[in-house]
């Protein structure tokens, strides 16, 4: 679970765009970047190696 005002303040490292949170895969996802980043024991991994690219559906959906 992501705190809302941790949520409002954080942005994708690699193009400062907002984030939303995928409550199902406990993932970070930025759509303008393509990337889904990890969130374990409820802290953000805001590293880009760390990150999932998204799929063309998650991307459009």
């Amino acid at each position: 679970m992501i705190d809302e005002k941790l949520l409002s303040i954080l942005v994708c490292p690699v193009t400062k765009a907002p984030l939303t949170y995928d409550r199902e895969k406990q993932e970070l996802v930025c759509k303008a970047s393509g990337l889904a980043y990890p969130v374990r024991d409820g802290i953000p991994v805001m590293l880009e190696s760390e990150a999932r690219v998204l799929t063309t559906d998650e991307k459009l959906g």
